[in-house]
């Protein structure tokens, strides 16, 4: 009777203070149905309770049972205390829905600390497959925000943060086919841990950058600090608005709308900045690669037909870029130094009165499908290709990210690989700035020396780069100073065996390698600390969607075809400027060939095999010259190598092999090639000895460099 008067007052005084749009009708009936949800604070119980059209069996964590307080808020629904932990208890579960009872459990157990997914048991996903009852995903958002949850560190706290209740679609949960009923639980468990970040990601808002940034905003405070560079300035989150309304103003007086801008800035909050300022006045910024020379850059600006370039007289002179743009037809070079001085005092006036009052307001309104960069792609095996990404597509990824990986306002990232670099914009500037974390932008990954000591010195927790940056920062660090790092993830190239055993031995850091292209914002896999497996590029992230299209020659695997939220608006290429390839592939329509032949194996991980392109075809097989650079590693782990063909008329192609060490033979290959399983075939017969591999400013290896090289070889 108590319960029966009280709810509904109770509906409505949360429905007041959280703000809570009570969810839509629940799809159909079911039999059996089982409710699984995040677990973000005390509240979630009753939230779930009291707005959800059922009337469920709450199974909590007896830890929460046991507290007083909670055990009264409880009393509102009928609930069931279990151990995650224990087998006995997911019976009881069984029976409850047997009965016909609806259930409501969390999988993950107890209350997260992070304020991401943590880690998700496997007795409900059993519960699940073993009863057949129908999965209903329900997301909470914002509980992690109140005084009832267990977040710690500098994560925001309100006394009544707004609250979302997301109910997504039903789905099953198959039992799967294994040996043993240990390996079927764990199958399940994995199944179920999908399922909740496919909700997490599925459950997203869906925005602009700049929009996002002001949720940002809003959820941190503006005076939370986020950007620190080279100058030694902490920007808060008020600066950055400031910036990027002050900025994007006077770029939008000398550009007109929707056109793009080119931007040739180094990594400082600025850039940040100017890149926000743009979306948010109907600009796309579109970011110069400032290291692809005169040639690259001339390319790329013909195929996203840029007009204007927004540099920096500092920069240009440190990089001794002058030469390279004075030699640039077409465009128009403002610096920033000079757009300063633009600012007038109505200027000011609109930015203090106005545009920090209602930055929202003061913006252009966007569609999410607009674009909303231009990012170019390396060159590294052709004239750079303009690839458009919309609103949609960045958030997506970044969404995707967190799906996966615990970021949090407690981590650091520093980050000295380019804001022109997908990986750089999306997972070393975007993706902090969006979620509260604090980021360190360094202008250069080639400082060696500099960066472990910035990691040391800053206590930073995340650290991004290359394999090949990994490796020499590994040279020349002292073994302390990463002893902060949480993540350490590498990308853009393969992950070499030597530098993942120098981490791990070193500094005692597990190196987790991702896998993605600029074409998809840019990430499309990456091994977490809840799937991790070595020599993989881990399993691809929610809401992406593959297949393998077969190679001949080639027995297992085949060529990766996505399509996703994350995948891009089309290409811009300099013989074709202005004009949007949309994505398609042997696949069909919006869907990317990324040209790299992998293999998936039965727990979603993806193993690279090599790139369509890095394929040498030598009297009539298919030799990967990955695995020809594989052989060189073991042979001479501590030599750098990189392989490329040159025509024979008797065997098709020859593959030739450059080394920085002088003193590598093929009879030290072919012996290493027995030890790894490689074919004879794939010993190469030239070994050309090199002071030093050609790299791109990116840190991956230049290619067409290499094949011109090995022409002459």
């Amino acid at each position: 009777m108590l319960r029966t008067l009280f709810r509904p007052l109770l509906a409505l005084v949360c429905r007041l203070l959280f703000r809570i749009d009570p969810p839509a009708a629940l799809p159909g009936r079911h039999d059996k149905l089982l409710v699984v949800a995040n677990h973000e604070s005390f509240l979630d119980g009753l939230l779930l309770g009291l707005f959800l059209p059922i009337d469920p069996v709450f199974v909590v964590h007896t830890g929460v049972a046991r507290n007083p307080f909670f055990r009264l808020l409880l009393s509102m629904v009928d609930y069931l205390a279990v151990d995650p932990t224990s087998p006995m208890a997911m019976k009881k579960v069984i029976r409850l829905l047997d009965s016909g009872r609806p259930v409501v459990i969390f999988p993950e157990g107890r209350i997260t600390t992070t304020g991401s997914l943590m880690k998700v048991y496997d007795g409900p996903a059993f519960v699940a497959a073993k009863t057949g009852a129908t999965v209903l995903p329900v997301r909470l958002d914002g509980a992690s925000r109140s005084y009832f949850s267990r977040v710690s560190g500098r994560y925001p706290k309100s006394l009544f943060p707004r609250i979302k209740i997301t109910v997504l679609p039903a789905t099953h949960i198959d039992m799967p086919q294994a040996a043993s009923a240990k390996e079927r639980r764990r199958r399940a468990g994995e199944a179920m841990r999908r399922l909740m970040q496919e909700m997490i990601f599925a459950s997203r808002p869906q925005q602009t950058l700049f929009g996002a940034l002001c949720d940002a905003a809003e959820i941190h405070g503006r005076k939370h600090r986020l950007i620190e560079d080279v100058k030694q300035i902490e920007y808060t989150y008020g600066d950055l608005l400031k910036m990027a309304l002050a900025l994007g103003r006077v770029v939008s007086r000398i550009t007109r709308d929707d056109e793009r801008v080119g931007v040739l800035l180094p990594n400082l909050a600025p850039t940040l900045g100017l890149i926000f300022g743009l979306n948010a006045h109907g600009r796309v910024p579109a970011m110069l690669n400032y290291t692809a020379g005169v040639d690259g850059m001339q390319a790329a600006c013909t195929a996203a037909q840029l007009r204007v370039i927004v540099t920096s007289r500092a920069f240009v002179e440190q990089a001794r870029l002058g030469d390279k743009l004075a030699a640039l037809s077409g465009v128009e070079l403002h610096y920033l130094e000079d757009l300063r001085d633009r600012i007038t005092a109505f200027d000011k006036l609109w930015l203090v009165l106005w545009a920090l009052r209602a930055p929202r307001l003061a913006a252009r309104a966007t569609s999410p499908e607009a674009p909303a960069v231009v990012l170019f792609t390396s060159g590294s095996e052709g004239k750079p290709k303009g690839v458009v990404l919309s609103h949609r597509a960045l958030l997506a990824n970044i969404a995707q990210i967190r799906a996966v990986i615990d970021f949090s306002v407690d981590d650091k990232i520093l980050n000295a690989l380019p804001l022109f670099h997908s990986f750089g914009l999306s997972a070393g500037g975007l993706l902090p700035v969006l979620t509260g974390a604090s980021v360190f932008l360094y202008p250069s990954p080639l400082h060696y020396r500099v960066i472990p000591e910035l990691a040391y010195d800053r206590n930073c927790t995340v650290l991004l780069g290359t394999s090949t940056f990994l490796g020499n920062y590994a040279k020349f660090a002292h073994p302390y100073d990463f002893h902060r790092l949480r993540y350490v993830i590498a990308g853009a190239e393969k992950l070499s065996e030597p530098v993942r055993a120098t981490w791990f031995e070193k500094f005692g850091v597990r190196i987790f390698e991702g896998y993605g292209a600029t074409e998809t914002a840019p990430v499309l896999a990456v091994n977490t600390p809840m799937a991790y497996r070595t020599g993989t590029v881990g399993q691809l992230l929610p809401g992406l969607h593959a297949k393998l299209m077969p190679v001949p020659g080639i027995e297992r695997g085949g060529v990766l075809h996505v399509t996703g939220p994350n995948v891009m608006s089309g290409y811009l290429r300099w013989d074709k400027p202005g004009v949007l390839e949309a994505p398609q592939s042997d696949a069909g329509e919006g869907w990317y060939d990324t040209g790299d032949v992998v293999d998936i194996d039965d727990d979603g991980f993806v193993r690279i095999i090599g790139r369509m392109k890095r394929f040498a075809k030598v009297a009539g097989e298919m030799i990967s010259l990955e695995v020809v650079e594989k052989v060189a590693a073991l042979a001479s782990p501590a030599a750098q190598h990189a392989t490329s063909t040159q025509a024979d008329p008797a065997r098709g192609e020859t593959i030739v092999l450059f080394t920085t060490d002088g003193a590598l033979t093929r009879d030290r290959l072919q012996a290493a090639a027995r030890e790894q399983g490689a074919p004879e075939i794939a010993v190469p017969r030239k070994i050309v000895r090199v002071d030093a591999l050609p790299l791109l400013g990116t840190g991956k290896t230049d290619y067409v460099s290499l094949r011109k090289m090995a022409e002459t070889a």
